[in-house]
């Protein structure tokens, strides 16, 4: 069975920055069907804004059109989730609520993210679902 993740903005852009590495690998698999990455309007603009940034544009070893190109087959790949019930407060950065409330709603069992920490210590617990690393998610837990 395919896993339902949520890829955080962290790891798309450290998959653009870098050519090596568990992040772009997660991005591989993803774009080989060996993971369902979802997706929701929040994490959309956030990783367009992220991405888009002069800073990551000096360091990616991608042209604006490679990035393109491969934010592209990463979005089609993407299963587009609506998001009906937000679940706040709960994360102590409001900026990362979107992401919890995409992978309850979309049923994810992971949350892949460089950010462990800002996932801790949240007002609610999902037990079902698992935050991890890149390079952990690709170890197996």
């Amino acid at each position: 069975m395919i896993k339902r993740v949520v890829v955080d903005t962290s790891v798309v852009v450290a998959a653009l920055i870098g050519e090596k590495g568990p992040a772009r690998e997660i991005l591989r698999r993803c774009l080989k069907g060996e993971f369902q990455p979802l997706m929701s309007n929040a994490l959309f603009l956030e990783c367009e804004d992220v991405a888009g940034r002069k800073d990551v544009k000096r360091i990616c070893p991608l042209n604006e059109a490679e990035i393109r190109a491969l934010l592209n087959a990463y979005y089609s790949v993407c299963e587009w989730v609506p998001i009906y019930y937000l679940w706040r407060p709960n994360l102590k950065d409001e900026g990362d609520n979107h992401i919890i409330e995409l992978s309850i709603s979309g049923r994810a069992e992971c949350v892949i993210t460089q950010n462990i920490k800002d996932f801790s210590k949240t007002q609610l617990q999902f037990d079902d679902l698992e935050i991890m690393t890149p390079a952990k998610m690709l170890r197996g837990k």
